[in-house]
């Protein structure tokens, strides 16, 4: 039996040039990450240090009918998690959106609001944050539960597994099989880890700052 192809999502595209050339590469997804300022406007910026950063009306807009929206939501708060959604799916539909997040409360949120509108959106819980800044205690905490998400998607309600590369492979990918998510990893840069994760059947879909190499390697299957 034929495995389903792996998707391509094109990591941090921050501009409109971005979207432009990740369309035309061919990816499926396009990956935005996506702050609120305090006036209350969304604006998509990785780091949230952009001074003149894309409005996401302009992000959505140039996405629109050409490519799926991997949106990774950076906001502070659950409520601005599902206005962000809310408005993605407005102007995509339901079918083009996919939301991403390293926050359980931000998950659950989506997810409610998701099952209230009889959407079906596929929101992942994000595994294989940054632990820099962070306690011992807090660190061993978050790698615990990331090596063992069970606990967490279950309260969350994620849908999605979504997981860093190196944490894919450490039990993470059999944690999706074996509950029957899709898997979402990130970020797969590498020729030799491209090749890895887009086998058919492998992952549900790879984000990569090398959309290009990815489309070239998922090609060669």
């Amino acid at each position: 039996m034929r495995r389903e192809r792996v998707l391509i999502s094109a990591h941090r595209c921050e501009t409109l040039a971005d979207i432009e050339a990740a369309v035309a590469l061919g990816v499926d997804h396009v990956e935005i990450d996506v702050h609120r300022r305090a006036d209350g406007s969304f604006v998509v910026d990785h780091d949230g240090t952009l001074p003149s950063p894309t409005t996401y009306e302009d992000a959505l807009a140039a996405i629109n009918g050409r490519a799926r929206l991997h949106l990774d939501l950076k906001v502070t708060e659950a409520d601005a998690a599902v206005e962000a959604s809310r408005r993605a799916v407005e102007a995509l539909g339901p079918e083009a959106v996919l939301v991403t997040t390293l926050e359980d409360d931000h998950v659950r949120a989506v997810r409610d609001w998701s099952d209230a509108e009889g959407l079906g959106l596929l929101v992942g819980l994000s595994l294989g944050r940054s632990v820099r800044g962070m306690s011992l205690a807090r660190r061993i905490w978050v790698r615990t539960f990331e090596l063992l998400p069970g606990l967490r998607y279950r309260v969350a309600g994620a849908n999605l597994v979504v997981a860093n590369h190196w944490l894919a492979r450490f039990g993470v990918a059999a944690f999706a099989r074996r509950t029957r998510r899709p898997l979402l990893v990130w970020t797969v840069d590498t020729e030799e880890s491209l090749h890895h994760w887009l086998r058919p059947g492998r992952a549900f879909l790879v984000t990569t700052n090398e959309p290009a190499l990815a489309v070239r390697v998922r090609d060669e299957w």
